[in-house]
């Protein structure tokens, strides 16, 4: 691969991702696409497909739509033992009605990074995709722990979400050869991370995956070492970080559609400075 590529690299966060959503969509809207890398963590990396796909709207609907139906989350399905999240039935329903135009996202011949956590190792794992493995390669990334009740199988391996071991991997971009990045995340820039929210739920369920409960104990740690990274980068290195202002209220995990669209509006409202400003 060549030196001197332009990444963009796009955080997660649940439905705090409806901000990359608008940004993202504005950029497809205007044909704002100077990148040659991409790496998308769990709902960053929805996004990023939803914005090769050339598909601005198509997440919206997910997040403003499929996202808040009791199908989807249901809190006494939950307690009964069964998944917060219902991902297997919002990859069935999507797929059926709003399936991405893998074709497009291909033709572009251009990287496209998944990443997610081996659940064996709690390391990330950086997983090129292509037309075939992408949508399961997006599930796997999207995979939260105890939310979520499977781990899906990619080569072999079970994964979780990508955010547990590398929520921000702006440093594999780097390794792949990127020396201007345009970061894209879901938390405002006076952020830093405490803890998992995770670490603080019953994790029964993890005692068999002592791996998982450590990259979780890690989880702030790394983030804000990462954060640290994006502000005091190496020398040669440009990382353009997009945050959304204090106005952005829309928490991870949300039912209510006032505060998705409003996320969404201020991701729109934020792009056209994120693109004057990329040089």
């Amino acid at each position: 691969m060549s030196k001197n590529l332009n990444a963009l690299v796009v955080e997660g966060g649940g439905a705090r991702g409806i901000f990359a959503t608008g940004l993202l969509d504005v950029f497809g809207e205007e044909g704002f696409n100077p990148f040659d890398l991409y790496i998308g963590v769990s709902a960053g990396a929805g996004n990023l497909a939803a914005y090769l796909a050339n598909m601005p709207g198509r997440n919206l609907k997910i997040f403003h739509d499929y996202s808040l139906r009791k199908e989807f989350i249901n809190i006494p399905r939950f307690i009964m033992g069964g998944h917060l999240m219902d991902l297997d039935w919002l990859w069935e329903q999507t797929i059926s009605d709003i399936r991405l135009d893998l074709k497009t996202i291909y033709a572009r011949n251009k990287p496209f990074i998944v990443c997610m956590t081996d659940v064996l190792t709690g390391e990330a794992v950086y997983r090129e995709t292509n037309a075939e493995n992408l949508e399961h390669s997006l599930k796997a990334s999207s995979s939260l722990p105890i939310i979520y009740r499977n781990f899906p199988i990619v080569d072999g391996r079970p994964m979780a979400d990508g955010g547990l071991s590398d929520s921000i991997p702006v440093k594999e971009a780097i390794k792949m050869g990127a020396k201007n990045i345009m970061v894209i995340r879901t938390r405002k820039k006076s952020y830093l991370k405490k803890s998992s929210f995770l670490r603080n739920l019953p994790n029964i369920f993890l005692h068999k995956y002592p791996e998982v409960k450590r990259a979780l104990n890690n989880r702030a740690k790394i983030y804000n070492q990462t954060v640290g990274f994006i502000r005091n980068p190496p020398e040669g290195i440009n990382i353009k970080e997009i945050c959304p202002p204090d106005s952005f209220k829309t928490p991870r995990i949300s039912k209510n559609p006032d505060k998705v669209l409003t996320g969404y509006k201020i991701g729109r409202s934020v792009a056209v400075k994120a693109m004057g400003g990329w040089d």
